[in-house]
């Protein structure tokens, strides 16, 4: 792998809502918050019946921390089905279809987009709450290839960029809905060290566990030369890395890495279990959960022993024979997670000023990956020969529908891998690896609790669920 110019991926651009033809809602299921602009566009309406909606369907924001924020000034009030009342009979959005896009709220006009201002630079990713966002990222085998230049060459002469997006401070309903923010200088090596992310994740000289296991490794040694335990430059560290893993030298010590699937099981069943306790729960995500634990064995009597082995039989003879042939589907999702989140920085650590902790994002990365694959694996089981991209599609959605919106998922997914002592660089090779295990059997532990409680007809958990719920994001 040759150090490259870093360029911005654009296939974000290419998303476009198919309406009432979608099979989900993002109108549905979750808190949907108004910035202040577009609550003061709402109030300054003259009288019609959708002005009458609007004033009995918003809410001002009572944040328990002070005035409400100008992103999430107010809210919808959503109705008894938990959906959003100026939806119509077939599930389009009323102000809209009034009165046009412009009038939309910041959340409303972006969703599925995911905008991140890295300097004068928008850079965009798609969160896989939509199916459609899934689909376009998911089932692509050539995601990445459409980029951008980053850079003043990426600029057009009005301030938008290429894509025809206006980039941050131009357009005060895009990353600051209050149009105050200035423009924060991105880190010094960030589009550099972006680069070598997705060229190490879509290197398929490697299996894609050790990728993501090289992907550690380097996130720790920059955590080093961050701290000055490791005296070396970043532009000399990027070279050196992505030419020794061009050699595949490191690919014999790697197969010493540990392999216990019981031990990541164990994992994936108390991430999921934190989604069953934590959020509300959605008919597609119960239909993927019974569908998961129906694949990999679960029901009365079932111990981590006997749901290890069915597991490693889905895994084996559906999962991976699938995703063999069809490479594209995680390297896809594991790229457009990478850029949605800003690793290795995350939101805190693109601030201005801060120091990133990029051994944590890692982990935090590698948290979503294993529950993404590990309910994988249980559907693959449940379909059987029959495992598809569709199905694929519907899990991911359903999943990423209640973390990727859930405001403490990733805090409470990090504390229960240092609970589980699997934060380290061990127990994440345990996460990543699901290789023939040559070790001895389980002993046969009962299965972790909260994934095994059967659902209840009528779509809803036993489990009582967080009064927090989902937030679709501002």
């Amino acid at each position: 792998m040759s150090i490259s110019p870093p360029l911005r991926p654009t296939y974000a651009d290419r998303f476009q809502c198919i309406g009432s033809a979608c099979e989900d809602t993002c109108c549905q299921g979750w808190s949907v918050p108004i910035d202040r602009a577009a609550w003061e566009r709402y109030q300054s309406l003259p009288p019609s019946p959708l002005k009458v909606l609007l004033d009995t369907s918003l809410e001002l924001a009572a944040p328990a921390d002070g005035p409400p924020k100008p992103e999430s000034f107010a809210k919808i009030r959503m109705n008894a089905q938990n959906q959003c009342p100026l939806l119509t009979e077939d599930r389009l959005c009323r102000i809209q279809a009034q009165m046009g896009g412009g009038m939309l709220s910041h959340t409303c006009a972006t969703y599925p987009r995911v905008l991140h201002a890295v300097g004068p630079v928008q850079e965009k990713a798609l969160t896989l709450s939509c199916p459609e966002a899934a689909r376009l990222v998911l089932l692509n085998p050539a995601l990445l290839e459409a980029t951008a230049p980053v850079g003043n060459e990426a600029l057009g002469s009005n301030g938008e960029n290429r894509s025809g997006t206006a980039l941050a401070g131009n357009n005060p309903t895009e990353n600051d809905p209050a149009g105050k923010e200035p423009i924060a200088p991105p880190p010094q090596d960030f589009w550099a060290i972006r680069g070598s992310v997705l060229r190490l994740l879509t290197a398929r000289t490697y299996p894609l566990w050790q990728r993501l296991f090289l992907l550690g490794v380097f996130c720790r040694r920059l955590d080093s030369i961050a701290k000055g335990e490791l005296k070396r430059s970043i532009p000399d560290f990027l070279a050196d890395f992505e030419a020794s893993t061009a050699t595949g030298a490191l690919r014999p010590a790697m197969e010493t890495l540990p392999v216990d699937r019981e031990a990541q099981l164990d994992v994936v069943l108390r991430l999921a279990g934190l989604l069953l306790h934590r959020s509300n729960i959605h008919p597609r995500f119960i239909e993927a959960v019974q569908a998961f634990t129906t694949g990999i064995g679960n029901g009365p009597g079932a111990t981590l022993e006997s749901l290890t082995a069915q597991y490693s039989f889905a895994h084996d003879r559906y999962y991976e024979p699938f995703l063999r042939r069809h490479p594209h589907i995680l390297e896809n999702y594991l790229a457009n997670t990478v850029i949605r989140c800003q690793f290795p920085y995350g939101k805190e650590g693109m601030k201005p000023g801060a120091r990133p902790e990029m051994a944590r994002e890692y982990a935090l990365l590698t948290a979503q990956f294993a529950l993404m694959k590990g309910l994988l694996i249980g559907v693959a089981g449940f379909h059987g020969d029959n495992f598809s991209s569709a199905h694929v599609v519907h899990t991911v959605q359903s999943a990423a529908k209640h973390f990727e919106h859930h405001p403490e998922f990733l805090k409470m997914a990090y504390n229960l891998l240092v609970e589980s002592q699997m934060a380290g660089a061990r127990g994440l090779a345990i996460l990543l690896r699901n290789a023939a295990s040559a070790g001895a059997a389980g002993e046969g532990r009962p299965a972790s609790p909260g994934i095994s409680a059967p659902v209840p007809p009528g779509g809803r958990s036993a489990l009582a669920p967080d009064p927090r719920g989902t937030v679709l994001p501002a």
